[in-house]
């Protein structure tokens, strides 16, 4: 896979996840991709990540903004830094509680590709400014 086809399939990832196609962005991903999951815990197939998104579909209202994409000169991994827009719909378990809150966040994720599809993906954002945009203190 060319540096230009991962960066388009990062790309990809990211448009496909703001139109809602919740399929076509899991078809982004191997089987057994592993999710590193911003302060938490890795999670390995795509199944879990199906499940993790309908969490987050049904706790949050997001869109990524300003998608900067690098990828390695073997094209075998990525990184991409960008801007999560949202709304705070429904009280995530361990969070604050939900009342339509807006924040606006920087955000980044580190990709492994592996046979032209994303084979690992890790998060991270800074949780105590999230927590603080939407009014739960630091």
């Amino acid at each position: 896979m060319s540096a230009t086809a991962t960066n388009q399939l990062i790309e990809t990832y990211y448009r496909t996840f703001n139109t809602g196609a919740r399929e076509a962005f899991l078809a982004l991903l191997t089987e057994d991709v592993v999710h590193g999951i911003n302060q938490g815990e890795e999670q390995r197939g795509r199944e879990l990540f199906r499940a993790f998104l309908a969490r987050m579909d049904h706790c949050y209202r997001e869109e990524i903004r300003d998608v900067v994409v690098m990828v390695s000169h073997d094209a075998s991994r990525a990184a991409a830094e960008f801007v999560v827009h949202g709304t705070y719909l429904n009280t995530d378990e361990g969070l604050p509680a939900a009342r339509g809150q807006r924040y606006i966040l920087p955000a980044g994720a580190f990709f492994t590709i592996r046979d032209g599809k994303i084979a690992r993906i890790s998060n991270y954002y800074n949780l105590p400014e999230w927590t603080r945009q939407v009014g739960g203190g630091v």
